[in-house]
């Protein structure tokens, strides 16, 4: 696993090492379990707690992103109006939730700037890794471990 976590990290922008390492050790530290593959446009990286998908590393055209399966987003919604404007817009433009699968566990409620929105779970926090971006990232990963319930870290 050490070589292929190398690997991904060879794989990316030298800007986002640091803070990929950083999410990388909460992560684990608060018992996920990561699994790397090669995908066809890079390595996607995946940390599971309880056997839930929690954040997925993933290469895309535009960059390196971030998928962040907000769960118990309601919980923490106050904190998504300190979130800077491009992250707010990101996430208000993204897919609505259309019950697409009767596998899914159907999208996320929650309001922002006053406005009440249910989200499809794999795209409302799938965010551009960026230096104003970052730090509302990791905070967004301690919200949700935190009220998930499943860690006190």
């Amino acid at each position: 696993m050490e070589d292929k976590y190398k690997l991904f990290l060879d794989s990316i922008d030298e800007r986002w090492v640091d803070f990929i390492n950083e999410v990388n050790t909460y992560l684990m530290e608060a018992g996920c379990k990561c699994d790397i593959k090669e995908a066809k446009s890079g390595y996607a990286v995946s940390y599971k707690l309880n056997k839930k998908a929690l954040v997925n590393f993933v290469h895309r055209k535009t960059g390196i992103k971030i998928r962040i399966y907000a769960k118990n987003i309601a919980k923490y919604q106050d904190f998504l109006n300190t979130l800077p404007k491009k992250m707010k817009e990101d996430i208000k433009k993204s897919s609505d939730c259309k019950s697409c699968s009767s596998k899914c566990e159907e999208g996320y409620n929650f309001i922002l700037d006053g406005g009440q929105y249910k989200k499809c779970k794999y795209a409302v926090c799938f965010l551009p890794l960026s230096e104003e971006n970052n730090p509302y990232i990791m905070e967004l990963i301690k919200n949700e471990i935190k009220n998930g319930g499943t860690y006190d870290g």
